[in-house]
C-alpha cells in the first residue's frame, strides 16, 4: 500500500543529487570540461539549424530531419548539463522532490523523443534509398513535419505513466542520489513504497519505446542493405550506402549505451557504472551528432564553409 503522498513531501524535502565524487582542482577541471562540451553542442546544433533554415539546397527532407535533430539536441543536454555544472561550482547538491520529478519527466521525454525522430530518419532514408522516384512526393513537407512533431507527442505522452507512478512513492532511506540527474533506479532505491508497480511501469515503457523503435530502424536498415546489395555497381553501392551512413553511426552511438545501460542489473556497482556510462548519450552524444553529419556529408560541408566564409568577410 503506498504511502500518503503529503507524508511523503513532508518527510523528505529535497534530494541531494551527489553528481560525481571529486573535490579540489579536479572538480575545477571537470567543470571547465563539461562547460566547454556544453557550449560547443549548443553553439555546433544551433548552427546547423540556421545553416539548413538559411541555404535553399538544404530544404529537403532529409536536412529537415537532421535540423529537427539539432534542434532536440539543443534541449536534451540542457536539463541535466546546468544543473550539474550549477552542483560542480556552487558544491549546492540540494534538488526539491518536484525538481526531481520535472527533470526525470524531461529527460526521459526528450531520450524518447530522440529514438523516435531517428526511427523517423531511418524510414526517410529507406524511402530515399529503396523508392527514390517517388521520393519527394512519399516525403513531402506535409509528412516531415507530422513525424517530427510526431516524435516529440510520443515522446512526452510515453514518459508520464512512470512520472505518475514515481511522484506517488515514499522515500525513507535517505535522499542521496547517487547520479547527476534524476534517474529511476538511484531513486527507487530510496523508496520504502511497494515499488513493483512502478518498476513494471517504467520497465515495460523503456522496453516498448527502445525496443519498437530500434526494430523499426533495423527494419529499414534491412531493407536498405538489401537494396545496396542488388545494385549492379560499386560506385552506386558507395553512394547508396553514404545516404545512411551518418544516421547509422548515430543510431549506434545512442542505442549502444542505452541498451547497454537497460540490460545492466540495478546493484549499487552497476548504478555507479551507470552513471559514468549516462555521459555519452546525455552529454557527449548531442555535440558528436552535428559533427557526423557534417563531416559525412558534403552538401552540409559546402554549406557550412560558405556560411563560414560569408561570416569572414563581414
Amino acid at each position: 500500500m503506498l504511502a500518503n503522498p503529503q507524508f511523503n513531501r513532508s518527510a523528505l524535502p529535497d534530494f541531494l543529487l551527489l553528481g560525481f565524487s571529486i573535490e579540489g582542482q579536479r572538480r575545477f577541471y571537470l567543470f571547465l570540461l563539461l562547460t566547454s562540451i556544453y557550449i560547443a553542442t549548443i553553439t555546433a546544433n544551433v548552427f546547423i539549424v540556421v545553416i539548413i533554415k538559411a541555404d535553399q539546397r538544404l530544404h529537403k527532407p532529409m536536412y529537415f530531419f537532421i535540423g529537427g535533430l539539432s534542434f532536440l539536441e539543443l534541449w536534451y543536454p540542457s536539463v541535466t548539463v546546468p544543473r550539474l555544472l550549477w552542483s560542480l561550482k556552487t558544491e549546492d547538491q540540494h534538488i526539491s522532490i518536484a525538481g526531481c520529478l520535472t527533470q526525470f519527466y524531461f529527460h526521459f521525454s526528450l531520450g524518447a523523443t530522440e529514438m523516435f525522430l531517428l526511427t523517423a530518419m531511418a524510414y526517410d532514408r529507406y524511402v530515399a534509398i529503396c523508392n527514390p522516384l517517388r521520393y519527394l512526393m512519399i516525403m513531402n513537407p506535409n509528412i516531415c513535419t507530422i513525424l517530427i512533431l510526431g516524435s516529440w507527442a510520443c515522446g512526452f505522452i510515453g514518459v508520464i505513466g512512470p512520472v505518475l507512478r514515481i511522484s506517488t512513492l515514499w522515500y525513507c532511506r535517505g535522499n542521496k542520489i547517487d547520479h547527476y540527474y534524476c534517474d529511476f533506479a538511484p531513486m527507487i532505491h530510496l523508496s520504502c513504497s511497494d515499488t513493483v508497480k512502478a518498476e513494471n511501469v517504467f520497465f515495460y515503457t523503456t522496453l516498448f519505446i527502445t525496443v519498437g523503435c530500434l526494430l523499426l530502424t533495423l527494419t529499414s536498415y534491412g531493407c536498405i542493405t538489401r537494396m545496396i546489395i542488388k545494385c549492379p555497381t560499386a560506385s552506386g553501392r558507395r553512394k547508396a550506402f553514404s545516404t545512411f551512413a551518418s544516421h547509422f553511426f548515430v543510431v549506434i552511438l545512442f542505442y549502444g549505451t542505452i541498451m547497454f545501460m537497460f540490460i545492466r542489473p540495478a546493484n549499487g556497482n552497476s548504478l555507479h557504472f551507470n552513471k559514468i556510462v549516462s555521459v555519452i548519450p546525455s552529454i557527449v552524444t548531442p555535440l558528436l551528432n552535428p559533427i557526423i553529419y557534417t563531416l559525412r556529408n558534403q552538401e552540409v560541408k559546402e554549406a557550412v564553409l560558405k556560411t563560414a566564409q560569408a561570416m569572414m568577410t563581414c
